[in-house]
């Protein structure tokens, strides 16, 4: 019974965990390429009662062992990067990437994260930049007297002014993948680091080599799906509730057997 409430126990701490994952997913449903994250969990340590295969008083051989299980821990969080629904904004420099791939972004400290969201921005000097002011890497500059700012499906930015109104070509955006994406480094601001899980990046141009597209006028939406969101909450919810009742039940067995009467 002491048993049976630390395995109840882990199950509770299990869906905190799995709840506070939900939670940050739906807090993130409206947010630009957001991605959806999920808890996966693995079973903990076995006592083994009776080895299985052993031989019976009989001498029979005893097909299944005992073995009982100590509970549950969480074993990762991995960010599920499928495609999220596009919404039109007819913004020049909201741009969607229709397949793989990330945009490079240069922070503060000149190392290069990666995003999925597009509302660029352009800042006083003319560059392309986030919402934080981080420039896209390789820098990309709009002159001020630019009219209309046009982009193709692989990452050219065009613009025309009165002077020339001819499309010139301010440069080409190039985007980076990499061969397991989900082990890539969540840091906020929907930015992600490159590690050692997520391999080093594949950059080149948009459309190439697997990599996906680009749609100016779109933002990619986050992928989070809010009715697949909350069943897994009530089944959390529920799995709290019975593991409780668990700690509950044994609770209850314990004071039984502390009332017994020589």
């Amino acid at each position: 019974m002491i048993r049976s409430l630390f395995t109840a126990a882990t199950g509770m701490a299990a869906q905190d965990l799995n709840v506070s994952v939900i939670a940050n997913n739906i807090a993130n449903v409206n947010t630009t390429g957001f991605k959806r994250s999920r808890a996966d969990f693995q079973d903990l340590l076995y006592q083994t009662l009776r080895i299985v295969g052993t031989l019976s008083e009989v001498g029979n051989q005893v097909p299944t062992g005992m073995q009982l299980g100590l509970g549950t821990r969480p074993a990762a969080i991995q960010k599920i990067f499928l495609q999220g629904d596009f919404v039109m904004t007819q913004n020049e420099l909201d741009i969607a990437i229709e397949g793989k791939g990330f945009f490079q972004i240069t922070q503060t400290d000149g190392t290069i994260g990666y995003t999925r969201a597009g509302a660029f921005k352009l800042d006083n000097t003319g560059r392309i930049v986030t919402s934080d002011g981080l420039p896209m890497e390789p820098t990309i500059t709009i002159p001020p007297d630019a009219l209309a700012v046009s982009i193709d499906s692989q990452g050219g930015i065009f613009y025309t002014t009165v002077s020339v109104p001819a499309p010139t070509l301010a440069g080409t955006i190039q985007t980076a993948t990499f061969l397991n994406p989900a082990g890539l480094q969540s840091i906020g601001r929907n930015i992600y680091l490159e590690t050692d899980a997520s391999g080093t990046p594949t950059v080149g141009v948009p459309g190439v080599d697997d990599r996906g597209t680009m749609q100016q006028g779109y933002l990619e939406l986050s992928n989070v799906d809010i009715v697949q969101e909350l069943v897994g909450l009530i089944i959390a919810q529920r799995a709290y509730e019975m593991n409780s009742k668990a700690i509950q039940t044994a609770n209850e067995m314990l004071q039984t057997a502390n009332n017994v009467k020589r």
